[in-house]
């Protein structure tokens, strides 16, 4: 496969600006004149145009380049970066042409251990995100930060894509998270239906309760798909269907932490943006910037194995009074973070996990002799 022939170079305007030796753009491998090679790399990053899924999109296909030049001219931060932008990605002829060819993509990059952030472009470009993990023989959990549930049985696909996925065969989905949703955008039948699915489903108020439940979900999740109209308009009015309420800034920075710091992950996409509906500084380009910067950060800053066997962490049993007897913790020497061990069979098609994230909340719960929701529903999914 010829990866090449998939993009455009990176914007002349952008590669011939003027960047200091500490920037982000000084650090990293840009598509210009040749295409990067990428023996050496670790993350891809792939600019989207393609915007005929959205409902709205006056200016969508420059905002992988604005968001590119905000990102640009960020500072590196302390580790050295095996960072490659291989530009943007060719639209295809039809809007499912241009799925395959994120799938194709990001079945190649994976493939060779290369992990891609798909910037830019309309939010059901996740589809073809998620297609790209089809021929791995393996279930699949996916997160999803949106400020709604896009599960419409009609409209554009934008509002549908979901429901595309959660329906495509072969199945190769294990779970479903979805963050930050506000109840007064979403159908509660919608909601219904991802409790009848067992899709774990977290309101943008029960976020704020507390938001460091939330690392445990994330950490669970192969792939990673944000909406910009999760945050605040306040704070990224470029979002399409930019919304008053939503996450901060420093809240959306913080999942995109949380997703670079989980070993599992192995694809993460940012979408939504679209120029025409921005501020005079294209705010929103910035934060969208920002974001991948902690992403990548939290990348370098991996540090647990999950070899739960190994010296590197700490295995806990705890006796229950009921069915299960026991309920097997493990807790990270390196992180502080925490898993429980779910008893499953072997599968002749999938790969099934045997341990989920959790918290030392859960902990503490089965140590009061009771089973952590996120034990029962891990069961509920396996079986």
């Amino acid at each position: 496969m010829n990866l090449q022939t998939f993009f455009d170079p990176v914007a002349k305007f952008l590669s011939e600006k003027a960047y200091p030796e500490n920037s982000f753009f000084s650090q990293i491998i840009i598509h210009q004149e040749t295409f990067p090679d990428l023996n050496d790399v670790q993350i891809a990053l792939v600019g989207l145009k393609e915007c005929r899924g959205s409902r709205h999109a006056e200016s969508m296909e420059r905002g992988s380049s604005e968001i590119r030049e905000k990102l640009y001219e960020l500072k590196k931060g302390m580790v050295t970066y095996k960072v490659a932008d291989l530009g943007d990605l060719i639209s295809g002829d039809s809007l499912n042409d241009t799925y395959q060819k994120i799938r194709q993509v990001g079945e190649y990059l994976m493939k060779h251990q290369v992990l891609p952030v798909f910037f830019g472009g309309s939010h059901d470009l996740d589809y073809g995100q998620y297609l790209s993990y089809q021929k791995m023989k393996k279930l699949v959990t996916m997160v999803t930060v949106d400020a709604k549930i896009d599960m419409e049985e009609s409209g554009p696909e934008s509002d549908r894509h979901t429901q595309e996925i959660v329906l495509h065969q072969p199945n190769f989905l294990f779970s479903y998270t979805h963050l930050a949703y506000q109840s007064f955008l979403v159908d509660p039948t919608l909601v219904n239906v991802m409790e009848k699915l067992y899709f774990d489903h977290v309101r943008l108020g029960q976020i704020r309760d507390n938001f460091k439940e939330t690392e445990p979900l994330i950490r669970d999740a192969d792939l990673m798909s944000i909406d910009l109209s999760a945050i605040q308009s306040s704070v990224a009015p470029g979002a399409v269907d930019a919304q008053p309420f939503g996450l901060t800034g420093e809240e959306a920075c913080q999942i995109c932490w949380f997703a670079g710091t989980n070993e599992k992950l192995s694809s993460f996409g940012i979408y939504g943006y679209d120029p025409y509906f921005d501020d005079a500084h294209n705010k929103t380009a910035k934060v969208a910037a920002v974001m991948i910067w902690y992403f990548i950060e939290g990348f370098y800053s991996r540090k647990d194995s999950l070899s739960f066997k190994s010296a590197d962490y700490i295995k806990y049993t705890v006796s229950l009074d009921t069915k299960p007897n026991t309920l097997v913790f493990y807790k990270s020497k390196r992180s502080g973070k925490w898993w429980m061990e779910i008893p499953h069979n072997e599968t002749d098609r999938f790969d099934r996990v045997s341990t989920v994230s959790c918290s030392y909340a859960d902990y503490q719960l089965a140590q009061k002799g009771e089973i952590p929701e996120r034990w029962i529903n891990a069961q509920i999914k396996l079986y």
